[in-house]
């Protein structure tokens, strides 16, 4: 059984000594060897498989309508815009470095590669707002979006909350450090980006920005499977180590009781001159997602009676309603996420 205070090895390449199958997910022996055949948890390899039918690129999305409505926005919406691209932008930069981090210490190989993949798609996500940026201003208002990310104080500030518990886990790799990292993930994917989210939905359903609609909600479904990829590992190491329940309860409520008031804090200021916005909602939603998330790793809300999404106009892309093979929100056009399936999955390879 594993404690909090045990210290996380650095797992070998390969270590032929030992068996395929890990012993467990964390300061196990395995070989390095991944067989899919031969795994802890075959909920592992279905949520393999739910990654990578969410293979997708920017490139599929043509910017011309977006670059000709951007000419027609104000200074001041240009420069909110701006703002929420470098915020998302810090967000996706991080993610798959920590990823790359917790790869380091996990034995379990089949979940090395969910992380992996979830690591690939987070790297897409970051090119995703170059890529918008690069579709409708010239190379030195492109830049800029980027500078705001670390020069911005409001912007930069923002993500401290979770940076700060990565950073812990990298100068001081424990099982309680390594828990707490989870956690701060599935904030940063489960909260950190909604106000980025409503802010792009809001556009679209004003006809405006529909092209970068369409990549946010890309991202935005990715981000909930993300949040699932990491609550199935602290599921499973709680699962193996129940006493680690009570550690994870209490310091779930106590960040994410912080990450909610950092958002709300941040979406008052970024969003206070957009129409169509109710902030009340707004908080609503952003406590909505704080108990969605907690629900995944089986802990009880953290705020009562927020038990419905109170943003009927996004409840496309909440996680109740991901279909992979659905038409565009924006447009209804048919789009297909979905390129491996059952039908056609690893085993018919």
């Amino acid at each position: 059984m594993l404690k909090l205070e045990d210290k996380l090895k650095v797992q070998p390449l390969l270590a032929p000594e030992f068996p395929n199958k890990a012993t467990s997910i964390l300061n196990g022996d395995v070989s390095g060897i991944l067989s899919w055949n031969d795994i802890r948890n075959d909920a592992t390899y279905e949520r393999y498989k739910e990654l990578l039918s969410r293979f997708w690129t920017p490139f599929e999305i043509n910017m011309s309508d977006d670059a000709k409505q951007w000419k027609q926005f104000t200074e001041q919406q240009k420069e909110t815009f701006l703002k929420i691209n470098g915020l998302v932008a810090i967000l996706d930069s991080v993610q798959p470095r920590f990823f790359s981090l917790l790869i380091k210490y996990i034995s379990d190989t089949a979940v090395q590669a969910k992380l992996i993949i979830a690591m690939q798609q987070e790297v897409i996500h970051n090119h995703s707002y170059s890529y918008i940026m690069s579709s409708i201003e010239q190379l030195t208002r492109q830049n800029l979006a980027f500078e705001m990310a670390r020069t911005e104080k409001p912007i930069y500030e923002r993500n401290k909350l979770i940076t700060e518990v990565y950073e812990n886990l990298e100068k001081n790799p424990t099982v309680q450090s390594f828990v707490e990292a989870l956690v701060a993930s599935m904030a940063l994917e489960g909260i950190n980006f909604y106000s980025a989210f409503a802010y792009f939905y809001n556009l679209a359903r004003n006809q405006k920005m529909l092209k970068t609609s369409s990549i946010i909600s890309y991202i935005n479904i990715d981000e909930l499977v993300h949040t699932k990829v990491v609550g199935d590992i602290l599921n499973d190491l709680i699962n193996d180590n129940p006493r680690l329940f009570e550690h994870v309860e209490k310091f779930s409520y106590y960040l994410f009781k912080q990450a909610v008031e950092k958002e709300i804090e941040w979406s008052e200021y970024i969003l206070k001159n957009e129409e169509d916005i109710d902030m009340y909602e707004m908080k609503e939603y952003i406590k909505y997602r704080a108990n969605k998330c907690l629900s995944i790793i089986g802990i009880k809300p953290l705020y009562e009676d927020v038990d419905d999404n109170p943003m009927p106009w996004i409840r496309s892309f909440s996680e109740e309603n991901i279909d992979m093979g659905k038409s565009d929100f924006f447009e209804q056009k048919s789009r297909q996420y979905t390129k491996v399936s059952d039908s056609n999955g690893f085993d018919d390879l």
